[in-house]
């Protein structure tokens, strides 16, 4: 039983590192998906604010292309069916969280032997952690109609790895975005959750 313990502890220290982010999807049940083999960008872009192509916005694109493109989909830059936009935000935060009242009781060897020794108040606050959270959106609209037919948002801890290495952290959120897109280019029916 050890054994089985040693060998499972580095898989679980593994899989506690290989948190994706919080994934939210939300979809027009009435859209007909079925109809849509094209996509193409919104203009101007959510993330192109300031009036000019972000490094952001192109590495968004890249990764969202690839996940389209694997889905069937085509580009179209002159009239596609769905048009492909983006919103990114960080902002920072502050989470607040009880410290402890007490240390847990204590055995010690005393003169007399061995004895418990109550818990003592530790004298320290709340726990305070302070971080910055990232959120991606991604949006599908409907070029003809106008109007948004899918929207997967991305919401996660931005570490400073992140911000070294952005291209790996919007990949792997874009990634897990798509991940709940269920549909593939000219067909209607949802495809069956990955397991």
């Amino acid at each position: 039983m050890l054994r089985r313990l040693v060998l499972l502890a580095p898989l679980a220290a593994l899989s506690a590192c290989a948190v994706g982010p919080e994934v939210r999807v939300d979809y027009d049940r009435n859209a007909n998906f079925a109809a849509y083999r094209t996509f193409g960008w919104a203009s101007p872009l959510g993330t192109d604010r300031s009036g000019y192509t972000t490094l952001t916005t192109d590495r968004l694109k890249a990764a969202a292309e690839r996940e389209m493109t694997s889905r069937g989909y085509v580009y179209s830059a002159t009239a596609p069916d769905l048009l492909v936009n983006f919103h990114g935000r960080l902002q920072e935060r502050i989470q607040v969280s009880p410290g402890p009242a007490f240390a847990p009781p204590m055995a010690y060897y005393g003169y007399r032997g061995y004895a418990v020794w109550p818990g003592y108040a530790f004298g320290s606050g709340p726990f305070v952690d302070q971080y910055t959270e990232g959120t991606i959106n991604i949006d599908l609209v409907d070029r003809r109609r106008d109007a948004l037919v899918w929207e997967g948002v991305a919401v996660a801890q931005v570490t400073e790895r992140d911000r070294t290495y952005p291209q790996e952290r919007i990949d792997s959120s874009v990634a897990a975005i798509f991940a709940r897109y269920p549909y593939r280019a000219g067909v209607g029916t949802p495809a069956a959750p990955a397991r």
